[in-house]
């Protein structure tokens, strides 16, 4: 049986394993951490007193049907069944007033025509300009040379949207799926959310959302679905090249290796790192003394908190910011009394309720900067050493850094390396075009 060392326990470590592993390779994964998942994961927040610890996730991680690879990849586990859809977006503006986009009954493109034209946030002038801007983009998706060049403002501003428009419908989709301004993102990556998410088909918009912490969806009872894949912790690899892995001072070989690790750690093993940087997300844990909401997420307009999720019973909500630069230099408490200022605006129940309790959490590395001209300083797979891979979301995927990039990664890591054997196995499910 041939065998495989993979470093990094994220996601992008944790796709290759599982494809390699049910396709007859022996794996042995090292992880630097005591837990799976990389930046999509959970852990216990410490209490004081007799409070049970809570277990938190990071940051809310979400993902659309679209997510095809990710969704493969929950099969895989067996844990796909805990996933929950939602077919409703909830765009909430200051003082109340709620908007739902939902799939009506025309077919794609046009499935949400109906709900779109009834949402009360947009101006007329506003949604004919987005709907001029959605043509546009079905249209030039594959014909424009320069969307990897270009920022998504850019060519908003060139489809004469509105500031009305852009701020409410356009940054308030953009900056959460892809993680950056509209201003330092890179086209292509808007295209990509706007294409696959919500005109490729009726359904590729629905959001999923684990029903569990993110760390219950990758057990030992998942893992033990494959077999040859064996989990080490609390092992950080030290060196890696085309002779093996040196982990703990001890120097360990196999047939291939794959280097899962995120692009600010390659250096210090020994390997290339492009230059790319960092967009940071922040996650603000909030649980009251009484029910503040039923709704089950919403889209917050006009606000620095950008979404809200319910995560136990309208009492613990899980607000998010993505691309938080503006909070990075701000203190535990003057971020939580941001957050739970901009609450009270959307559900009055706030101002009546207690705060319990509030955990901040900075993501100051959560992705990598989807900036315009970063696309040609991401690597694909394939190294100078003919037994090494490389895989991560800041590789080449064709995809923003998100989950589903990650496990893209993964795959077309793991097919490098078995085609490198003389197998061609076939991981990677290809996106609509």
């Amino acid at each position: 049986m041939p065998k495989v060392l993979i470093a990094g326990g994220g996601l992008a470590g944790l796709a290759a394993a599982a494809a390699l592993g049910r396709d007859g390779w022996e794996v042995d994964l090292f992880e630097a951490r005591p837990f799976l998942g990389g930046r999509a994961t959970s852990y216990a927040v410490p209490s004081g007193g007799d409070e049970i610890a809570e277990t938190i996730d990071n940051c809310q991680h979400v993902l659309l049907r679209c997510c095809i690879n990710l969704l493969d990849f929950y099969q895989r586990l067996g844990v796909r069944d805990r996933i929950k859809f939602y077919r409703e977006f909830f765009f909430i503006e200051p003082g109340g007033r709620i908007s739902v986009l939902r799939r009506g009954k025309l077919p794609a493109p046009l499935h949400f025509t109906e709900s779109f034209l009834g949402m009360h946030f947009l101006s007329f002038a506003d949604k004919v300009g987005i709907g001029k801007a959605l043509l546009a983009l079905r249209r030039e998706r594959n014909r424009r040379k320069d969307l990897d060049r270009i920022s998504m403002l850019d060519w908003l501003l060139q489809k004469r949207q509105t500031p009305h428009a852009i701020d409410r419908f356009w940054r308030q989709v953009l900056v959460s799926a892809v993680n950056e301004d509209l201003d330092r993102m890179a086209a292509i990556h808007g295209f990509q959310v706007f294409w696959l998410g919500f005109l490729a088909s009726a359904d590729g918009y629905e959001m999923g959302v684990p029903n569990v912490p993110l760390g219950d969806l990758y057990t030992a009872e998942a893992w033990r679905r494959l077999g040859n894949v064996r989990m080490h912790f609390r092992a950080p690899v030290e060196r890696i090249d085309g002779t093996g892995f040196m982990v703990g001072g001890e120097h360990l070989t196999a047939d291939r290796y794959i280097c899962a690790l995120p692009f600010e750690r390659m250096e210090s093993v020994g390997l290339p790192a492009p230059k790319l940087e960092h967009s940071p997300i922040t996650g603000i844990h909030l649980w009251f003394d009484r029910e503040i909401t039923t709704l089950p997420h919403a889209t917050l307009l006009d606000r620095t908190m950008q979404w809200m999720f319910n995560k136990d019973g309208g009492r613990y909500l899980q607000l998010v910011v993505s691309a938080s630069r503006d909070l990075t230099p701000l203190s535990r408490k003057e971020i939580i009394d941001i957050a739970v200022g901009d609450l009270r605006l959307y559900f009055p129940r706030v101002r009546e309720a207690k705060l319990v309790k509030a955990h901040v959490v900075k993501e100051q590395r959560a992705t990598f900067a989807a900036a315009p001209e970063t696309e040609v300083l991401r690597p694909g797979a394939v190294t100078p050493f003919p037994n090494l891979f490389i895989a991560g979301d800041w590789t080449r995927t064709n995809w923003p850094a998100t989950m589903e990039g990650a496990v893209r990664s993964g795959y077309i890591a793991a097919e490098a390396l078995a085609k490198s054997s003389n197998q061609s196995p076939r991981y990677l499910l290809q996106d609509r075009r």
